[in-house]
């Protein structure tokens, strides 16, 4: 099977890109990794060459291992990226990875702690996606009809799978299911002509509409909600992990996920578990993958955090905020 992982990325959340690279090479991926970006390149990103064979303007490679290659790609979209996942895999698909089997999107906060042939397995269940920590959202909730009705302007019909709601940091799809790629791409669309564009949404950015925000909006979360409407209009199988996957709740995880504003790479262990939040198990494999084969951060860092995570856990024990 040739697989294909991609990510999208700006500033600071080159961290991410290459710890996610370095977790995917150390658990056995073969492949390639192309990564948009918009902006400047970091400095690990020197030794990277052109590539004319992408068909990609601006494009370049490095051979991270034997086995992997990170294609670079620079984005002309003004959209968020959290809104162009789906734009992105269909490009790739239609063009630098035309001959790939499977793709599979990663969102840069994400640190990779499976072994890579159960990703491929995973696939042949069905499209691959993971539980959020705001999940279930039950068949009639509100949310969800309001999915229904609005989509349903457009000539589509949601009907429920499971409760789950799933978190669209993640998504892993094999070539004969990308028509989900395809539906979750025109939704995105047609949201964005309520929202004011696909530049806008509620991470960062362009904000999106003050009556969309919120917890009690149908689309608070743009990208992520249109998702799950987006399971609901697809007919093929959909093949769900739970909260465990990305870490949200104790058990085996496979994609540990950094949720909110701190990162791994600009946390403060020592100061947020005096304010109640130990480190957690994201932050503690984010260190763990940071020095090979990509190193983002100097040795001291790298050795610095670790210990920092180590006494921060240790004291996490003791001193936890209650809820």
């Amino acid at each position: 099977m040739i697989n294909a992982v991609c990510t999208l990325f700006e500033k600071h959340y080159h961290h991410g890109v290459a710890v996610l690279s370095n977790s995917l090479v150390r658990n056995g991926f073969k492949g390639s990794i192309y990564v948009g970006y918009r902006g400047s390149l970091p400095e690990w990103c020197n030794s990277a060459k052109p590539d004319a064979s992408l068909s990609w303007e601006g494009a370049t490679t490095i051979e991270i291992s034997q086995d992997v290659k990170m294609h670079l790609l620079p984005m002309t979209t003004n959209a968020h990226f959290t809104n162009y996942k789906a734009h992105f895999m269909l490009e790739l698909w239609d063009g630098p990875a035309k001959n790939a089997d499977a793709m599979f999107y990663f969102d840069p906060d994400i640190v990779f702690v499976a072994q890579w042939h159960f990703f491929q397995d995973w696939v042949k269940c069905g499209v691959a996606v993971s539980e959020d920590v705001n999940s279930p959202v039950a068949q009639y909730h509100p949310r969800r009809v309001a999915w229904r009705e609005y989509f349903g302007q457009f000539g589509h019909n949601l009907q429920l799978k499971e409760a789950y709601y799933v978190n669209a940091g993640f998504v892993g799809v094999k070539k004969e299911d990308k028509n989900i790629l395809v539906i979750w791409k025109k939704m995105m669309e047609e949201l964005a002509l309520r929202l004011g564009g696909l530049n806008r949404s509620s991470v960062s950015g362009d904000a999106i509409p003050v009556e969309e925000q919120g917890d009690f909006s149908p689309f608070g979360n743009v990208d992520q909600d249109v998702l799950n409407a987006a399971i609901e209009a697809y007919d093929g199988k959909v093949s769900f992990a739970g909260k465990e996957g990305m870490a949200f709740i104790a058990g085996t995880p496979l994609i540990p996920h950094a949720l909110g504003k701190i990162k791994p790479w600009v946390l403060k262990p020592i100061t947020y578990t005096l304010q109640g939040h130990p480190p957690r198990t994201v932050d503690k494999v984010f260190w763990q993958y940071a020095k090979f084969p990509i190193q983002s951060h100097t040795n001291w860092k790298i050795s610095s955090m670790r210990f920092k995570i180590k006494w921060a856990s240790l004291l996490g024990r003791f001193y936890r905020r209650s809820e």
